[in-house]
């Protein structure tokens, strides 16, 4: 396949393998998108990027690596819906699951997209859009939508659906506001509006990641109807109304929506649509949240190593 970055005018090619096949396919079967490219913070030498693709969340790994100790241009894909590309040394040691390379002949050209990305991303918040095609045909982009049983339910995940795919490739007007300081509640104690970015940034990405995410693993591993919207009171209610009080009001409508409609939720397969939405939805949130988060305001701030 390929991936290229236009905006920076940048492609390479790449491989996928068998050591986690799964994976790959459904990766492949998803082909062709376009997301926000993204860059690790905190791992090292690493892209990463949603990728539109609800089975992701939960198609199973046969085989995984520290990724610290595989060769630079390896693809990954994650239960976080990311498509990951190593291109340097990493530092976390994160249990990954490896589905591809680039090609040899592009790490070069993947390197130069990597500091292009991370310029990006951490001064001039120029969004670096990633396309993802089978190689020899024509890219573009859908976002697949699930149906849900219930009529009313149905309705929500048509409209969560609709509003995601309105912020794919453009920044939600909400969270631009927030980021200028345009924050209707008057959260952020003397003023400051960098406290209220940063806990919106650590109530979105678990969101997101864990809490949706993680209830449809929850659902496909068989946990009875009952606990599962249990579960969802637990999880969702809290982060939710409290990222709507900083200005994310729309995330705060659905999932009160979503909240009230849980019994209505008899069918596992019902429970995994809706919430596979949700999920796609707060990590499309999560991940233009860490683009335009201003990070050069810590460009003071670094890393110190101890003399040995």
């Amino acid at each position: 396949m390929e991936i290229t970055w236009p905006g920076i005018g940048i492609t390479v090619a790449a491989e996928l393998d068998q050591r986690n096949p799964s994976l790959a396919q459904a990766l492949w079967d998803g082909l062709p998108y376009q997301s926000l490219q993204g860059h690790a913070l905190v791992a090292g030498y690493h892209l990463y990027h949603v990728a539109p693709v609800y089975s992701l969340l939960h198609t199973p790994a046969e085989y995984k690596v520290d990724r610290r100790t595989v060769p630079d241009g390896t693809l990954f894909c994650s239960r976080l819906q990311h498509l990951g590309i190593k291109y340097g040394e990493l530092t976390e040691p994160m249990q990954a699951t490896p589905i591809g390379k680039v090609a040899d002949a592009d790490l070069d050209a993947l390197a130069q997209a990597g500091r292009e990305v991370w310029r990006s991303v951490y001064e001039t918040k120029q969004p670096v859009i990633a396309e993802v095609r089978r190689a020899g045909e024509q890219g573009g982009h859908i976002l697949p939508r699930l149906p849900v049983g219930d009529p009313e339910l149905n309705r929500l995940a048509i409209e969560v659906h609709a509003e995601t795919e309105r912020i794919w490739l453009d920044p939600p007007q909400e969270l631009i506001d927030l980021h200028q300081g345009r924050i209707p509640s008057g959260a952020g104690s003397y003023e400051t509006v960098l406290t209220t970015l940063l806990f919106v940034n650590g109530e979105t990405r678990p969101l997101g990641y864990s809490c949706y995410g993680g209830l449809v693993r929850a659902a496909l591993d068989g946990m009875p109807m009952p606990w599962l919207r249990q579960m969802t009171r637990q999880l969702a209610h809290t982060p939710a109304e409290f990222l709507g009080y900083c200005g994310l009001d729309r995330l705060w409508d659905f999932t009160q929506r979503l909240l009230s409609g849980l019994e209505r939720l008899d069918d596992h397969e019902d429970f995994v649509a809706i919430m596979a939405h949700m999920a796609l939805y707060c990590n499309c949130l999560g991940g233009w949240n860490l683009h335009l988060f201003p990070w050069e305001a810590g460009a003071h701030l670094r890393r110190t190593v101890a003399a040995t």
